[in-house]
């Protein structure tokens, strides 16, 4: 099922003065289509190609959104009506197809909408019309207020734009401005036609809900202005339905306030808790800056008494440097007295092996054997 997404309209899921709006435009087309060729381009979800089609003797409804011509199909089924899925800016039709071409706002939501125009007039019969319709920009932009450019919408006009705009396309254009207007109704309970009177007065374009425009080929006839009464036109119940609503949305805008009161006093609770850890989670990390700069200092006075430490260290490893080097020379010398010494004990034991030898042959030689015997021998 189509969804209402506020520009693609869905009958029975819109308030009354937003389809009465959009109603009114196609009934002022009815006026213009009988018995013609008719194109509905931007058909939406199919309502207003069907009201056409009442009048018409064939109505073509394009849209090039597949959810809309799907639900047009399924909703509107008549033997002179047919839907298609097609781009504006390129409609699959030949020169001079129909006799009347609506389009109702759609032209703003084109990026290429002169492209479409241009599409408009050739699709358009000689002695054909071409109606369309597009927002007030200076109104719209106004009343949407706060909420911003409309995001459906590439471009806007404002009255001199878009009659010039056609004025480029068209050579003949007649102007009309459409407004949602209070009036008085005479209405006959046997549902008898209604005509129309209005105060004379020069209409204000820049004040108008909507502009239409008349647009043809050839010179037409002036159109007199149209006035729509619609079934659900009583704007004092209206409006007292409205307020009714308005007094029930107000009462949920109360208790929304009130929950949003409830739920501020509960933030300013969560608020005092959480200043209150706050300010402990200040005085501890004071507790711990002090701990901190106690410790830094601390850490300061070591590494300075480490650093006497290692100086201690370094000058008492040269005095044992120093004491190691006397030392090495006084073993130096000792081992080369210990070395002499050895030499000298060597040439001292070769010496006395020496003298026993000669002891030796000294006693046993024949002279010594001789004197001993004769008593004559020196003592040895």
């Amino acid at each position: 099922m189509a969804e209402f997404t506020g520009e693609r309209l869905v009958p029975g899921q819109i308030e009354p003065d937003l389809w009465n709006e959009h109603a009114a435009r196609y009934a002022f087309a009815v006026t213009l289509a009988a018995g013609k060729r008719v194109l509905d381009a931007g058909c939406g979800t199919g309502y207003g190609s069907a009201a056409l089609a009442g009048a018409a003797s064939f109505v073509a409804g394009a849209d090039i959104a597949r959810e809309g011509v799907e639900f047009a199909r399924a909703n509107y089924g008549l033997p002179n009506l047919a839907f298609e899925q097609a781009s504006c800016e390129a409609l699959p039709h030949p020169n001079g197809a129909f006799d009347l071409v609506v389009s109702f706002e759609m032209i703003e939501h084109l990026a290429n909408w002169r492209g479409f125009l241009a599409e408009a007039r050739r699709v358009l019969a000689p002695e054909g019309t071409f109606l369309v319709s597009t927002p007030n920009r200076l109104y719209y932009t106004e009343s949407r207020g706060e909420a911003g450019a409309n995001p459906f919408h590439v471009h806007e006009f404002a009255f001199e734009e878009f009659r010039e705009e056609l004025r480029g396309v068209f050579p003949h254009v007649s102007m009309y401005l459409q407004n949602h207007m209070e009036c008085i109704a005479f209405q006959p309970c046997s549902g008898g036609s209604v005509s129309a009177q209005a105060e004379p007065g020069e209409a204000v374009p820049r004040e108008a809900h909507f502009f239409v425009a008349l647009c043809s080929l050839t010179a037409l006839s002036p159109s007199p202005g149209f006035v729509f009464v619609p079934r659900m036109a009583n704007v004092l119940r209206e409006r007292e339905r409205h307020i009714g609503l308005l007094g029930r949305h107000v009462e949920l805008l109360e208790q929304q306030i009130e929950e949003v009161r409830a739920d501020r006093r509960r933030l300013a609770d969560l608020f005092d808790e959480q200043q209150k850890a706050i300010e402990r989670s200040n005085h501890w990390a004071d507790e711990l800056n002090r701990d901190l700069d106690a410790t830094r200092a601390r850490i300061v006075a070591l590494q300075q008494e480490v650093a006497r430490e290692q100086k201690s260290a370094l000058d008492m490893a040269s005095g044992y440097e120093e004491q190691i080097a006397a030392l090495k020379g006084e073993l130096s010398k000792a081992q080369s007295w210990a070395q002499a010494l050895d030499k000298q004990l060597g040439e001292e034991q070769e010496r006395v092996a020496q003298l026993e030898h000669d002891m030796h042959v000294i006693r046993s030689s024949r002279w010594m054997k001789l004197g001993r015997a004769a008593g004559l021998a020196p003592r040895i």
